[in-house]
């Protein structure tokens, strides 16, 4: 452990890289070191779905059952 705390940074910069960091107290593994995954930027999802979802025309009419449940009519 003492040893992990005085080579944080370099232990965070191999984890980082892919390889397997285990941080062990008295000898016993105690917790693995592992990099955050990255999440995606809204570029990169941006037109995922293009061409795979299709809008129907009365998408936007509102049925007459239902407006009446809302007080729309």
């Amino acid at each position: 452990m003492h040893e992990a705390k005085t080579k944080l940074s370099q232990l965070v910069e191999r984890a980082e890289s892919g390889e397997d960091i285990v941080i062990a107290r008295n000898g016993k593994p105690a917790v693995r070191l592992v990099p955050v995954a990255k999440t995606a930027s809204l570029a990169s999802v941006r037109g995922a779905w293009r061409g795979r979802v299709h809008i129907a025309e009365d998408f936007d009419e509102l049925p007459d059952d239902v407006a009446e449940a809302f007080g729309a009519r």
